[in-house]
């Protein structure tokens, strides 16, 4: 873990509560994870895990890039894209996108009237409680909003099937050490 004092006041979300925190210039923070264009910081003096956006990656004394996804091969087809940005969204307190979990359960790219696209995304989380959920599915929609010719994203949070382990990619095994 790499310890940081922030350069500047951020706004960062609990874990797992999902509450949004001021945390204070000069505040030390822990960084746990990097990955999906978001940071996950442990912080003593507030008492617990927090995800950092990349556009705070500053008071880190980061680059947005240090923590950003892979971008893109150009010419790729949208549900490609799609299925790539899915990729780039974590759980803040597992180091495994939410497709090598398991918990995107469903896909589609409906062609709209006037050209653009709407995605519709249908995934769970590891336990009904996560209070993270909604920030998980918030960080998806966004993600996938910012793809060229997505005009609306729809991420539907779901219980059937309940999520298991068995639903873990041989991928998201391997880099929890499962296998």
């Amino acid at each position: 873990m790499e310890r940081i004092e922030l350069s500047r006041e951020i706004e960062a979300v609990q874990i797992p509560a999902g509450t949004t925190v001021k945390i204070d210039k000069g505040t030390e923070v822990y960084v746990t994870q990097s990955l999906g264009g978001t940071f996950t910081v442990q912080v003593p003096a507030y008492g617990g895990l927090f995800r950092i956006a990349g556009k705070d990656a500053d008071a880190l004394g980061k680059s947005p890039e240090d923590a950003a996804p892979a971008q893109s091969a150009a010419g790729a087809d949208l549900e490609a894209m799609v299925w790539e940005q899915l990729k780039t969204c974590f759980d803040p307190e597992i180091p495994v996108n939410i497709v090598d979990l398991g918990l995107v359960y469903g896909m589609e790219v409906k062609k709209q009237p006037d050209g653009s696209h709407r995605v519709e995304v249908k995934m769970t989380l590891t336990a009904q409680g996560c209070g993270m959920g909604a920030s998980i599915a918030y960080d998806a929609r966004q993600k996938l909003m910012g793809l060229p010719g997505v005009s609306d994203a729809d991420v539907d949070l779901v219980w059937d099937p309940p999520w298991n382990p068995q639903m873990i990619s041989p991928e998201g095994r391997e880099r929890l050490g499962l296998d």
